[in-house]
């Protein structure tokens, strides 16, 4: 996958191309992707799916406390997987967002570009004061022969899926509703690095993920999660939060991987949430810390073998 990051987008073939924010890469992001890619190869283009970083609700600050539902590495990664040609991330400051919609449209999407097939959100409006939206991309599609398509919203549940919708449900610990809307279940791709081992001494040792700054988190608790490592899955409990049982004070992404049992160390993991289990909280002594992991533990492998485990994994891949 061509990968980029700066203004120099120009193609030497002609694409079809996807435009959005794409955050979380959720059901209807997939919907414009899979068709993108679906008019790529029916008529010879290069797919290309073009975006903005950072994120506009960065730049214009519009939203107290807004992160990211997936961080720019976790989008990347997942772009890789479902195969697209091109990714473009696009810089976005103040003065590339008071660009007209018509130069937006005309001078990146259809010349630099050579797109020939532009596919966006019936929703979708971009352009300064957001004044462009489909029906001006379908006009100024047809002087230039540039097949325009609006991909109706999906819905889940009869509300349009949307990443602020997701969002929500993960505040407020509702991950069910929030997979499902994802496809897959909300994870966190992260580098492993040296915690305090304190899990080792009590017999439960712990791998801690430093995540991106601006990745949305959900509520401090511990999770059921399941961890990818080198093609082979792993079951665990995660904590989110500070540990405060033995005063911690930075925020950590801290799992315990059941019938695991090797040295990770700068290495690069991936870990899906699945379920709420308790919240955080802290204890009189380590050892009903000790304890409470322990049940926790027991809690998760329970889970993964329950019916409402299988029914939730078959809606994610659905």
């Amino acid at each position: 996958m061509e990968h980029i990051t700066d203004t120099h987008i120009e193609q030497n073939q002609p694409t079809a191309v996807t435009l959005g924010n794409f955050d979380g890469l959720h059901l209807g992001h997939r919907a414009l992707i899979k068709l993108t890619k679906q008019s790529a190869k029916e008529e010879g283009l290069k797919s290309v799916v073009f975006t903005f970083s950072p994120h506009p609700m960065l730049v214009f600050g519009k939203k107290e406390n807004f992160a990211l539902i997936m961080a720019p590495s976790e989008k990347k990664y997942t772009m890789e997987q479902m195969g697209i040609d091109t990714y473009i991330e696009y810089p976005f400051d103040q003065r590339f967002a008071a660009m007209s919609a018509e130069e937006f449209a005309i001078k990146l999407i259809f010349e630099k570009l050579q797109c020939r097939v532009l596919i966006v959100g019936e929703n979708y409006h971009f352009g300064a004061n957001r004044s462009g939206d489909y029906d001006m991309l379908q006009k100024l599609g047809e002087t230039r022969g540039v097949k325009v398509i609006a991909v109706p919203s999906v819905l889940y549940e009869e509300e349009r899926v949307s990443s602020s919708r997701i969002r929500k449900c993960l505040l407020e610990k509702d991950l069910e509703d929030a997979n499902c809307m994802l496809t897959e279940p909300y994870f966190i791709l992260g580098t492993v690095a040296e915690g305090k081992k304190l899990g080792r001494t009590i017999g439960f040792p712990t791998v801690n993920i430093i995540a991106h700054p601006l990745k949305l988190f959900p509520p401090n608790g511990v999770y059921a999660t399941k961890t990818l490592y080198k093609g082979n899955y792993y079951y665990g409990v995660t904590n989110i939060g500070m540990n405060p049982t033995v005063n911690g004070t930075q925020k950590i992404v801290e799992t315990y991987l059941l019938n695991f049992n090797q040295d990770v160390y700068g290495e690069t993991l991936q870990t899906f949430f699945y379920k709420f289990l308790r919240s955080e909280r802290k204890f009189p002594s380590v050892e009903q810390l000790r304890r409470q992991i322990e049940l926790n533990a027991a809690q998760a492998a329970d889970y993964f073998q329950s019916e409402e485990y299988l029914k939730k994994w078959k809606c994610a891949q659905e």
